[in-house]
């Protein structure tokens, strides 16, 4: 039956309570971008691109962070890094909602260096609590949930802000990073599973094991796939408002986030995996198709249908494949380099889209982030193939005395590209 990966995954010990934690602890940080924004607007009076540079500088520290931190929690463990980051974030949503912009701007940096791993966090344990025949709805649900915190957080940050106002909101947020930390640190969801080394065991795995250059092909189409969406999600607010349909940019956005939803639904109920190149070479490049049909919302709404479909199972396909690729001790920095090509990703896409728009036209935006997108998978698709002609042995390569298990090798090959789904954050997606 069609929802019957979904009743074994969830069936699993522990899986249920860490996808409710986790969708709870990315709330408030998926409103941290637009609060940040409103309070840099309203709070300081600055303009918008200001407020840009404070949220460029944000995600530069969580970019460099979020591998640093995953190092820190195959060393250390979860808990020390979850009371560090904890207490980190709680400081700076206190103090930076009443410094001055200059001091605002540099404390961004630190504080997305050390931001709470909830969504890298997540993913390590779903790759440690589910075996791998299992890892794809898993993922897939991930991916859901972490699209419902990106539909709330920001329409909550925007009420309490222009409200209380962004001051409040800022507060807010700090208080929820709190309950965040204090929940993740309760529930210490395993970040190894009870076959693999615990952190305890100070396994060391060198980089070169596992840093190859299809993993960092994956890190390149997970990048590319924030892109499309982020550019998109520009690109669709500057051609609804050169139309002078702007008021419907709220539902259209509702239904391209919609949309992705229920793609990464059906693609966790698939049987077969694909990789990620796979999901990413169509989605770019029916992105570029949006452009030429943009005239009225309706229209635009519904070329957006297959474009974002697409949008969560690629990103789900990437964190499989790097959840397969990576030894258990080096698990959590992978995750946190996945998550940094993520935010990288969202932190060009706007800006590529934008310049589009304003050097052309609005629809150029859709050209733009669609047509880096399709470059990308190009480049990457010949190394896929010549990986399946020649599959790796697999992160660590297998015991020398041993066979390789099917699905390990089918998983190593590549068509196991899929992973928690959507990056918000971001991934942030939408």
């Amino acid at each position: 039956m069609l929802l019957t990966p979904y009743r074994e995954t969830l069936a699993l010990p522990r899986i249920k309570s860490l996808l409710a934690v986790a969708t709870l602890a990315r709330i408030p940080i998926a409103a941290s971008a637009v609060v940040l924004t409103l309070h840099v607007v309203t709070d300081l009076g600055r303009g918008y691109g200001a407020a840009g540079l404070v949220g460029a500088a944000f995600t530069i520290g969580g970019s460099v962070g979020a591998p640093v931190m995953g190092r820190l929690i195959d060393r250390r463990g979860l808990r020390p890094v979850l009371v560090l980051t904890t207490i980190a974030e709680v400081i700076f949503w206190s103090v930076a909602q009443g410094v001055a912009y200059p001091v605002l701007l540099v404390m961004a940096l630190f504080g997305g260096f050390l931001a709470l791993p909830a969504f890298a966090v997540a993913r390590q344990s779903i790759a440690a609590l589910t075996p791998e025949a299992q890892r794809l709805p898993a993922f897939a649900l991930d991916s859901i949930t972490t699209e419902l915190s990106f539909m709330t957080g920001p329409a909550l940050g925007v009420l309490i802000a222009t409200g209380p106002g962004p001051r409040v909101a800022m507060l807010t947020i700090g208080a929820g990073i709190l309950l965040s930390g204090l929940g993740l640190w309760l529930l210490n969801p395993p970040v190894r599973a009870a076959h693999e080394a615990q952190v305890a065991s100070g396994e060391r795995v060198p980089r070169r094991s596992w840093l190859r250059p299809r993993f960092v092909a994956v890190l390149a189409v997970t990048m590319a796939a924030t892109l499309v969406l982020s550019g998109t999600d520009v690109a669709v607010v500057a051609v609804l408002r050169e139309s002078g349909e702007v008021g419907w940019t709220g539902p259209v956005m509702t239904l391209w986030a919609l949309y992705s939803l229920l793609g990464g639904f059906a693609y966790g109920t698939m049987s077969r995996r694909l990789p990620a190149v796979a999901l990413l070479a169509p989605m770019a490049v029916l992105t570029v198709a949006v452009a030429f049909g943009s005239a009225h919302w309706w229209l635009l709404a519904i070329l957006l249908i297959p474009c974002g479909a697409l949008c969560a199972p690629t990103i789900t396909a990437s964190a499989d494949a790097v959840s397969r690729m990576t030894p258990a001790a080096a698990r959590g920095e992978a995750m946190g380099l996945h998550n940094s090509s993520l935010t990288v990703g969202v932190a060009l896409g706007g800006p590529l889209a934008g310049l589009a728009a304003d050097t052309l036209s609005p629809a150029w935006g859709f050209v733009a982030v669609g047509g880096v997108g399709t470059l990308i998978a190009l480049a990457v698709i010949p190394a896929e193939l010549l990986h399946r002609r020649r599959p790796d042995p697999g992160p660590g390569g297998p015991p020398a005395a041993l066979p390789v298990p099917v699905e390990l090798a089918a998983g190593a090959a590549g068509p196991a590209e899929a992973i928690p789904r959507q990056a918000r954050e971001s991934v942030g997606h939408h």
